[in-house]
């Protein structure tokens, strides 16, 4: 019977059994990287000891845990970066916009608002009423204006020509304020559309690359099931 020879291993420098020994070629690439960092002499004609080989899987199955890790609180920093940023890009417009507005059209919105009131239109009436009630009953010897009460039409009058450019300046004001809450919230939309599809490619990538990790450590974990298998037979 021919004793075999034993074969040096590259790593540990040790003469082993053929049966202790796996090629270079045979050893997954992801870890013979990690070998080739540690001895760049080693190649693919070389061979590597079972037990060298199994503390650079243990290795690479601790590094693959650590860069999991580390790109996970990248993402949660991501997430919480992009939260922040739309939250300084969401603000009242209606704060900023009211700070611009002069005293002649602060007044004039008032104005429009009591004159598309409820309150108004009580006031209205009753001014009319006690104006009709004093031309007709209270003052019958020289009401100040009789009937057909041209006066008040003149009155009237003068209320509906000052009151429309009032109501219209208030009109395009909120108009203007329409216009920069659309644009506003435009800008939200868009900022969080984008910042959605980043961390849509940020996720994407990260569960390609935990899948092939995640691969890659089964095909490890088999690996050594085998080799303990191998042993106690």
């Amino acid at each position: 019977m021919v004793d075999k020879v034993p074969i040096l291993c590259q790593i540990c420098r040790e003469p082993k059994q053929q049966d202790e020994l796996v090629p270079a070629q045979s050893v997954p690439e992801p870890v013979a990287v990690l070998i080739r960092k540690e001895y760049p002499a080693w190649s693919s004609g070389d061979y590597i000891c079972l037990a060298d080989l199994d503390r650079f899987r243990a290795r690479y199955v601790v590094e693959v845990l650590e860069e999991e890790k580390r790109e996970l609180s990248l993402l949660e920093e991501a997430v919480s970066r992009t939260m922040k940023d739309h939250a300084l890009l969401s603000k009242n417009i209606n704060i900023e916009f009211d700070r611009q507005l002069t005293f002649g059209e602060r007044v004039s919105d008032r104005l429009a608002d009591f004159a598309g009131s409820w309150p108004f239109i009580i006031v209205f009436v009753g001014v009319m009423f006690l104006w009709v009630v004093a031309n007709t009953f209270l003052i019958v010897t020289r009401p100040f204006d009789p009937y057909p009460f041209i006066f008040l039409n003149l009155v009237l009058s003068a209320v509906a020509a000052i009151q429309a450019p009032i109501i219209i300046m208030s009109q395009n004001r909120q108009e203007s304020r329409d216009r920069l809450n659309a644009e506003h919230d435009y800008q939200v939309n868009l900022k969080a559309e984008m910042e959605i599809h980043q961390l849509h490619k940020k996720m994407d990538h990260l569960l390609f690359n935990q899948g092939q990790r995640l691969l890659e450590i089964q095909r490890i974990q088999v690996e050594l099931m085998e080799t303990l298998i191998r042993k106690t037979l």
